[in-house]
């Protein structure tokens, strides 16, 4: 069985439904009051927890042979991405977990000390690292369904936000083909105990998404480029009143400041790891909208 945390993000309901499309018996994470119907429609086992307790996640480990690690955190960096994650290692050497599959982020080795989630996120990869376990350590770049919402405003508008260096360069994975990678990590001989940097098949200039858009939709982009300077003070006027969200704003300043790209030979190492060829930004934009079907 697998257990699957951060089961209803957009992430963690792929993994859900691709394993349940492979008839692969599923254990689905899920909090209270999270809309976690589609996973009961496909036939997961859903457990009811909160992964701040950590009774909840030595219940959920029991009888798991897998663990595929996804969830996040919108504000509580240290509860969620850190000490969350550090009780279900715990739990999976406990329960003699098989294999441990940990989504981490691309560039979380760089020390961005600014960001309270690439902190906790690579301490989290050196305890997983020298815990024993079978592990598979992916980083991702940036999720390809993120950009649907944007996608959308585009196709109905024609404007394109662009907040920063439209020359910065980035690596979006499709979200579907980074659930399989997840998903056959835990058989794949060349996935194991590895840290494997993920991201789509072609390196994008942020100036080239807007293009994309405009290719797909057959119009031409006008985009609105603000200069980091805006979310900076944002960041400072929001911080007198929440600090947590301050916080929370600091990891998206770093995602938008630097290149979270893969090389070619990076590309090529998990199309040939994994036995697959990766979807590029423009495919997966027109698999979810080009037809006008449903956000997902």
């Amino acid at each position: 069985m697998f257990l699957v945390t951060g089961s209803t993000g957009s992430l963690g309901r792929r993994i859900v439904r691709e394993l349940r499309e492979k008839d692969e018996s599923v254990r689905a994470f899920v909090r209270l009051f999270s809309d976690y119907k589609e996973l009961e429609t496909r036939e997961a086992s859903i457990f009811v927890g909160d992964l701040r307790e950590d009774k909840d996640i030595e219940k959920a480990c029991v009888g798991v042979k897998y663990i595929i690690s996804s969830h996040g955190s919108d504000k509580d960096a240290e509860a969620l991405d850190y000490r969350a994650n550090i009780n279900l290692i715990d739990a999976a050497i406990k329960n003699n977990v098989e294999h441990f599959v940990y989504i981490s982020v691309l560039g979380v080795d760089r020390g961005y000390q600014d960001s309270q989630v690439f902190r906790a996120k690579r301490e989290t990869e050196k305890y997983l690292m020298a815990s024993g376990l079978n592990y598979t350590i992916l980083r991702p770049s940036g999720f390809a369904n993120n950009l649907l919402p944007l996608a959308e405003r585009f196709r109905d508008t024609g404007f394109y936000l662009l907040i920063g260096d439209p020359k910065n360069r980035s690596s979006i994975i499709s979200t579907d083909d980074l659930a399989k990678i997840a998903i056959d990590s835990v058989k794949v001989t060349g996935a194991l105990n590895k840290i494997l940097p993920v991201g789509g098949p072609e390196i994008l200039k942020r100036k080239d998404v807007p293009k994309i858009f405009g290719k797909v939709f057959k119009q031409e982009p006008i985009i609105i480029n603000p200069p980091l300077l805006l979310l900076d003070g944002v960041k400072s006027v929001l911080g007198l009143f929440d600090s947590q969200t301050e916080k929370g704003l600091n990891t998206l300043r770093t995602l938008l400041a630097n290149e979270f790209f893969i090389t070619a030979e990076e590309v090529a190492n998990l199309e040939s790891i994994y036995d697959m060829k990766l979807e590029s930004l423009e495919d997966f934009i027109i698999r979810y909208l080009g037809n006008n079907s449903e956000n997902d």
